[in-house]
């Protein structure tokens, strides 16, 4: 065991949050089926799971090469950012943590991830 395959979230709109996932952030989606959704997300499935209710969700953060496009991207097509890219720590060969927190299409948390070497 070495590698995660799926992570499930909880969404009060499986329409709502597949227009997010698929059209707003670009995830390329697997397969539907009443009720629940899957996104490829680098190798690991995202399943979303309708609730109908908005509930407290696992903050999820999406790696992506160049966290400045990223973030200008998304912005771009109406994604709700928290705050603009910063380094969140400093590594000692010189190599940068980056993150940008965003909202979801139900207001919960997420974050875009870079890793930049020195």
């Amino acid at each position: 065991m070495d590698q995660l395959s799926q992570i499930a979230r909880r969404v009060e709109s499986l329409d709502r949050a597949r227009a997010f996932w698929r059209d707003t952030l670009g995830i390329r989606e697997l397969y539907a089926f009443p009720g629940l959704a899957f996104l490829d997300l680098g190798g690991t499935r995202l399943m979303l799971r309708e609730t109908g209710a908005r509930d407290e969700a696992d903050l999820l953060y999406l790696r992506v090469p160049d966290i400045a496009a990223a973030h200008d991207g998304l912005a771009a097509r109406g994604v709700t950012f928290l705050q603009a890219p910063q380094v969140v720590h400093r590594h000692a060969d010189g190599s940068e943590e980056w993150m940008a927190f965003f909202k979801d299409d139900e207001g919960r948390p997420l974050a875009l991830h870079a890793v930049r070497v020195g």
